[in-house]
């Protein structure tokens, strides 16, 4: 009950700060005014007042979240704020509470489950590594991996031999999980997907895909980069055994913020091979024979020494933003903007290669295509003259575009970029 009060008493600091901003932030310009309540069918005023918040340059059209999201003025304030009362105090360390009591319920995962780590390529070694597999046993894996989930098992691959094999996505999620289903051998041990592949932003049907693999009892991890605060997601309901994310892309807050999402039946099988300060129950260098005495009974063994409380104020003060507006009315409308830009883009006939399923439960809030007969890593030099930022994707030669929409995106800037594709088909 006490850690539940906390947690309400955080968050209701949090919320005011967005509600109630003081005299002199409120004076300094209209990323600092008082955000409304989106009400039950936030309109494209709503979403104006939203944009307000951002410091992104207005001449500037950002259409990247997929690689980094940019942080609202409360995110970057709290951040602010933090620092300060850092140095001005002498505080070392802390926030670790605070933000582990706000990110759980925003991804549905308890408290002990999650493990604060810097980034998602961190979290995957993690698991890649402290994983019981040896010689010989197969991982299945997807030929759109982004480079952090690929060389953790590829490097493991080199140094102890398991095997990585790929599987195909297909059109549709059905179709995705039969070909899963069909790859998996007897010699396979674990299934590492992404949630959403960074190349061309396609949902996978990641719970499925997980009922199946416990079915044959196979260990699941998911590259969850993508989907919190694109989606709404509770990992209890997907039911892997590994999920990592990161908190800088789609959830806003600042860079080097990410965790690793352990299951808790999983804990006590994936080996812990870095720990340090926070990560034992006891230590002493002194006794005869120096020792641990063990490691603590949840996901916090697996982080560990000094964190930065100033970027946990940062994913703290991120989740109330995000929870302010309301997960499921940012997930509608991220959605209903790459919807309208694929439809747009589709409409444009042969002249486009659409790479992202148009089937609602395989589509987020990216779209990814090729120009069949125009150079689609050149029309990128294009959209920079037009100050419309992009991600060309080369990985795996998927040689694409992925354009990803995010709750400072508006249809005028779907609109823009229309134009410019339009452009360069009869350039």
């Amino acid at each position: 009950m006490q850690k539940r009060r906390s947690f309400l008493k955080t968050q209701a600091l949090l919320l005011a700060s967005l509600a109630l901003p003081t005299r002199s932030r409120a004076e300094e310009g209209p990323e600092n005014r008082a955000l409304p309540m989106p009400g039950n069918a936030p309109d494209e005023a709503y979403w104006k007042e939203v944009r307000a918040r951002f410091p992104l340059d207005p001449k500037r059209i950002f259409l990247n979240n997929g690689t980094m999201g940019v942080c609202p003025q409360p995110v970057l304030q709290a951040i602010h704020d933090s620092l300060d009362h850092t140095y001005r105090n002498a505080v070392y360390g802390g926030g670790e509470k605070e933000v582990l009591d706000a990110l759980a319920p925003f991804v549905g995962a308890g408290t002990e489950e999650l493990a604060l780590v810097h980034n998602v390529t961190e979290a995957i070694n993690i698991v890649a590594w402290g994983l019981p597999l040896k010689k010989g046993d197969e991982v299945l894996m997807t030929q759109h991996e982004h480079v952090g989930n690929a060389l953790p098992w590829l490097n493991r691959a080199r140094v102890d031999g398991i095997v990585v094999k790929t599987v195909q996505l297909g059109a549709t999620a059905a179709e995705t999980l039969e070909n899963v289903n069909r790859a998996i051998g007897k010699k396979t041990r674990a299934i590492a997907l992404p949630h959403i592949p960074c190349t061309i932003g396609q949902v996978l049907p990641v719970k499925e895909i997980c009922s199946l693999a416990r079915s044959k009892g196979l260990f699941t991890f998911i590259d969850g980069a993508h989907p919190p605060g694109m989606l709404q997601v509770n990992l209890r309901d997907i039911g892997c055994d590994f999920y990592a994310s990161c908190c800088h892309k789609w959830m806003l807050a600042p860079q080097g913020t990410a965790f690793l999402y352990v299951r808790r039946e999983m804990q006590d099988r994936l080996e812990a091979l870095f720990v340090g300060g926070y990560s034992d129950t006891g230590w002493s260098m002194i006794q005869e024979k120096p020792a641990m005495k063990g490691l603590v009974p949840s996901a916090h063994r697996y982080f560990y020494g000094t964190q930065s409380a100033a970027l946990y104020k940062g994913v703290e003060a991120a989740i109330a933003f995000q929870q302010h507006i309301g997960t499921a009315h940012i997930e509608t409308r991220v959605k209903a903007l790459s919807g309208a830009l694929q439809q747009q883009l589709l409409a444009l006939g042969d002249g486009i290669e659409m790479l992202t399923p148009v089937e609602d439960i395989s589509r987020g809030a990216q779209v990814a295509f090729r120009f069949r007969k125009k150079d689609t890593k050149a029309f990128q030099d294009e959209l920079n003259k037009r100050q419309i930022t992009v991600r060309y994707v080369p990985e795996n030669e998927v040689n694409c575009l992925r354009i990803s929409t995010h709750i400072y995106n508006t249809h005028d800037d779907i609109g823009q970029f229309m134009e410019a594709v339009k452009f360069w088909l009869h350039a």
